[in-house]
């Protein structure tokens, strides 16, 4: 079974930083496309960063985290990585991995298996 395990969750002030990862157990996750999302109490699952499988280097990003995030890959580690810097009071949700064998949207509904999810809270 595809299994996922996302870490690095936790409570930093706005302007802080966060690196969340992404691990695979007994997978290889360099054949998968990655995507992460977040959720907010009362709010839809959003998109938040997709990265292709490791043959290709495509990357997306939603509009309000470009230029403030990265999402990267660790072949070696078996781990995907989101750096988050210079994070708001909005950015504050839970955050998942996810993989695909393909995307094109960055959407929640091209994802198949899910992570458990870490906490993210940006607050002074």
């Amino acid at each position: 079974q595809l299994q996922l395990v996302e870490s690095g969750g936790g409570l930093v002030q706005p302007g802080g930083s966060l690196r969340l990862s992404c691990a695979a157990a007994e997978f290889d996750i360099g054949v998968h496309a990655i995507g992460w999302f977040r959720q907010a109490p009362g709010k839809e699952r959003e998109g938040v960063s997709c990265i292709g499988s490791s043959g290709g280097t495509y990357t997306s990003y939603a509009d309000f985290v470009k230029g403030r995030f990265t999402i990267s890959r660790d072949g070696a580690k078996n781990t995907v990585y989101l750096q988050m810097d210079s994070l708001k009071p909005e950015d504050t949700a839970v955050y998942y991995c996810a993989a695909t064998w393909r995307f094109y949207y960055c959407s929640a509904d091209e994802f198949h298996f899910w992570g458990q999810g870490t906490h993210v809270t940006v607050s002074s």
